[in-house]
């Protein structure tokens, strides 16, 4: 398919394919306890997690990414892309960024690959800049992967925050079509908050503040977040940008049949959908088995959905998600006729020892 003119109305960015991948590693509940002075049912109260994947020593978000934008290409029958865009927190080095890198590992040498950071947020973003590529004539086929290992930023000693994030990858494949087409992305809706930027962070690392262990705490080289106000600040900005999109085409939460928000912790993802009057079973919860992966979640849930056959074709789906940053931001679309999506966890695996 060639490239029409950039501008033109009826182009858009359809979703034809999705795909996701956890590490091998799975660590439960009483794993963490032992370790931690704490219990699954502590966890379990707070979270609603019971187990989460972690990185083997040797993989990186590289790994991850390349395993699930396979997937996802091969779902939606191709091996074919002309740009990647990778969502990450956690990328393999400060520099370069890691989507050059997962573009040539999938063998797609010479196409446009780029990161995005927006923390938490970063595969909406990612779905933004994606569909940008594509309406804009710039690309037919984007590859947008959320890529995410917690475990390298994450402290392990951390109570508040170890039993929360997990590792992982999940992606979408968006190609050129038309507005009126099942999978055209709808409306999105993107903000920010840099006021509060060091509400969930990480203080050493970067430009401002180097990692040298000589100048800075280890608090300070690890992920802090301020639970609280997290939780906040994630209920108004997620059910507030989640209106906006539906308005933006007059909708209303009725016309929702499946929400799939970011997957922070339990307690978050169902508030936000009461907030909304959502019903509970219209909720896509994937963080109780996969804990929150960051970029990764709402990629991994769609893919879980899709492999149970949980997602139908013409479901309108609703994306929302809060992160770092502050970032928050939406998308709307009607889910499309796909092939069943494989697995992304390695449920026939025990977890390791």
């Amino acid at each position: 398919m060639s490239a029409t003119p950039a501008g033109r109305p009826d182009r858009a960015a359809v979703l034809c394919g999705v795909g996701g991948w956890l590490p091998w590693r799975k660590i439960g509940n009483d794993e963490l306890a032992a370790r931690l002075d704490t219990d699954d049912a502590w966890i379990r109260t707070r979270t609603g997690i019971r187990s989460r994947h972690l990185a083997a020593p040797d993989e990186a978000t590289s790994d991850l990414a390349v395993a699930a934008g396979r997937r996802a290409l091969a779902n939606s029958g191709t091996d074919r892309a002309d740009a990647v865009v990778v969502a990450t927190t956690t990328p393999d080095r400060t520099c370069p960024a890691t989507a050059p890198l997962v573009a040539a590992r999938l063998g797609l040498p010479g196409v446009a690959a780029f990161d995005v950071g927006a923390v938490c947020t970063g595969f909406v973003y990612a779905l933004a800049a994606g569909a940008g590529l594509i309406t804009s004539g710039v690309a037919v086929r984007v590859l947008v992967i959320g890529a995410d290992v917690y475990s390298r930023i994450v402290d392990p000693d951390d109570r508040q925050n170890a039993v929360v994030f997990g590792d992982g990858a999940g992606a979408v494949v968006l190609r050129a079509g038309r507005a009126d087409e099942p999978g055209a992305l709808g409306p999105l809706d993107l903000g920010s908050d840099g006021a509060h930027e060091d509400m969930i962070s990480v203080a050493a690392g970067g430009s401002r503040l180097p990692a040298d262990p000589a100048r800075t705490s280890h608090a300070e080289r690890h992920f802090a977040m301020r639970g609280k106000e997290v939780f906040r600040h994630a209920l108004s900005r997620m059910t507030a940008s989640a209106r906006t999109v539906l308005d933006r085409v007059g909708l209303t939460v009725d016309d929702v049949d499946r929400f799939v928000p970011h997957q922070a912790n339990l307690r978050i993802l169902r508030t936000v959908a009461t907030d909304l009057a959502l019903p509970a079973d219209r909720c896509a919860t994937h963080v109780e088995t996969a804990g929150n992966t960051g970029a990764a979640s709402i990629p991994l849930a769609l893919a879980d959905d899709q492999a149970n056959r949980v997602l139908r074709p013409g479901d309108r789906v609703l994306l929302t998600a809060f992160g770092g940053g502050l970032t928050w931001g939406s998308c709307l679309l009607t889910w499309p006729e796909l092939p069943p999506a494989a697995e992304p966890a390695h449920h026939e695996e025990e977890s390791a020892p």
